[in-house]
């Protein structure tokens, strides 16, 4: 089975997800934002193995419909992050410039794929 890059670049952006979390204060309003951002950040990682998996065009679409809905719900969280803990805004630089761009590589994915 092919190896595609951007499952490798989903797997370690969330990774890095991951690592930002346990790496943030633990106040009341960063465990809210910790929650939704290690749900919709592993979402991404498996809807992305679902859709590598997917036996139909109709299948891998839908997977990767809810892979560009859950990055872009990771932004928010990300930038929501970085506005809200000034001593994290730099390491969120690299962070949210990933998450962009894997969403606008997720996109082509999708607009290819629907042709």
């Amino acid at each position: 089975m092919a190896q595609y890059p951007i499952h490798q670049r989903v797997f370690d952006f969330v990774v890095r997800i991951l690592n930002l979390t346990r790496a943030l204060p633990k106040t009341p309003q960063n465990l809210n934002i910790i929650g939704q951002i290690s749900r919709s950040a592993t979402s991404i990682g498996a809807n992305s193995q679902e859709a590598d998996g997917a036996t139909s065009k109709k299948q891998f679409v839908n997977s990767f419909t809810i892979v560009k809905k859950e990055t872009k719900e990771t932004n928010y969280w990300l930038k929501m992050i970085s506005a809200t803990n000034a001593g994290f805004s730099k390491r969120m630089e690299s962070l949210i410039k990933e998450g962009e761009e894997l969403e606008a590589i997720i996109s082509s994915i999708l607009i290819k794929s629907s042709k």
